[in-house]
């Protein structure tokens, strides 16, 4: 959080109050996308890898999300402070992609991962990586991963015929094959941050370090809520989270738009 004087937060507060915050932006503005925020910059990178199903969901496969974030974005990432935020912002992700621990309600689809039922499927390793920080890391880090995910090509497997139900199949990979990954139903994720009696959306630092509470939520492209989580200490009447779930649906749209447009504009160049 950035450190604040009485006189700065009151101009926020201020600005936001009147719909013109200090970059210029009205509330539910977000900054210029390129897979990065303003000057928040993170990365994320896919690897699949052949798993065994857990026992409680034989017919899917498994995601794993890890954050990790550099010292040199923030001079506060280094030992312990890095250590928990990275913990806060994978917890967060977990919820808001794939429904908590569980897989329960994921947004992306797990039984598209299966390949033999409760012996062989895809385990799915996300990683994201905070290079500079500027606020609004868990949007960011959302947006870049559901840009990873539309570049992912997953091996076609064929499974050798013959093996008995107690034996484990063998099966072989190619090397030329790949199956395109469906993000069609992976959301982007929102955040609110309500500062003074208003909520803004894309937070800077210096408004962040002034928020009353902030709701992250995931949202498709049906409009639906796949995941939710907070922060904050200051607690939240269930009308005012319906309003900001509300406010939530309709901006989503907004950054789901500029995202799968400059997913596509990237696609472009690489097959320039």
């Amino acid at each position: 959080m950035v450190g604040l004087s009485i006189g700065e937060k009151h101009f926020i507060e201020g600005g936001v109050a009147q719909d013109i915050r200090t970059d210029g932006r009205r509330r539910l503005v977000y900054r210029p996308i390129q897979v990065r925020m303003g000057g928040t910059e993170v990365i994320a990178s896919v690897k699949a890898e052949l798993g065994r199903p857990s026992s409680l969901q034989p017919d899917k496969g498994k995601v794993f999300i890890n954050v990790d974030c550099s010292p040199t974005a923030d001079p506060i990432f280094e030992g312990r402070g890095g250590e928990e935020l990275s913990t806060e912002l994978s917890g967060a992700l977990q919820i808001c992609l794939l429904g908590g621990k569980s897989g329960a309600g994921a947004a992306i689809d797990l039984s598209s991962l299966s390949i033999v039922g409760g012996k062989i499927c895809w385990d799915l390793y996300i990683d994201g990586l905070v290079v500079s920080a500027d606020g609004n890391l868990l949007d960011a880090l959302g947006a870049a991963i559901k840009a990873a995910l539309s570049n992912t090509g997953i091996p076609k497997v064929n499974v050798a015929a013959g093996a008995s139900s107690d034996e484990q199949p063998e099966v072989d990979i190619s090397d030329e094959e790949f199956l395109q990954f469906d993000t069609s139903a992976v959301p982007v994720i929102i955040t609110l941050t309500e500062v003074g009696r208003h909520y803004i959306v894309d937070a800077t630092p210096e408004e962040e370090s002034h928020m009353n509470s902030a709701i992250s939520m995931s949202v498709n492209r049906k409009g639906n809520i796949c995941g939710l989580t907070k922060r904050g200490s200051a607690g939240l009447d269930p009308s005012v989270i319906l309003d900001m779930i509300s406010v939530g649906i309709h901006v989503s749209e907004q950054l789901m738009n500029k995202l799968d447009s400059e997913i596509a504009a990237a696609e472009a160049c690489e097959e320039e």
